[in-house]
């Protein structure tokens, strides 16, 4: 009953969330990539960012033609070899994702609207426990 519970929160907090990426013109798999790319120090390759979202790396491509398309990220030679490619993001992509964590938190607030702050506090301990105490994957 409880994993059915957590699958059935897990597919309404996508539904939410798609539904407000809509306007914005970005689905959450992009949505997800931009936020990678954002999270390195210098400009990620590939197949670093295929590693770290455990994707394919096909997967990432079609990602990046995307974002690349509606000008969020840039593909960018590397400056020690020239057979690699790095991915920047744009000032575009920053925006971008200044407006999706926006519209992640009116998700998130959509979600636990019926939650007391006590409840919300006690779930927030919960998930974190589960969270932490999961072991890493390695692929």
């Amino acid at each position: 009953m409880l994993a059915e519970q957590l699958l059935r929160l897990t597919r309404r907090l996508h539904r939410i969330q798609s539904r407000q990426l809509e306007p914005i013109g970005i689905t959450p798999a992009q949505f997800r990539l931009l936020r990678t790319v954002a999270s390195y120090e210098a400009a990620p390759r590939m197949a670093d960012l295929a590693q770290r979202l455990d994707v394919v790396p096909r997967a990432v491509t079609t990602l990046v033609d995307a974002l690349e398309a509606s000008g969020r990220v840039r593909r960018a030679p590397d400056p020690d070899s020239r057979r690699v490619v790095r991915i920047e993001i744009t000032d575009e992509g920053h925006a971008t994702l200044r407006s999706l964590r926006s519209a992640r938190r009116a998700a998130a607030e959509e979600i636990l609207a019926p939650l007391t702050a006590d409840q919300r506090a006690v779930l927030g301990g919960l998930l974190s426990a589960l969270v932490d105490g999961m072991p890493e994957r390695h692929c």
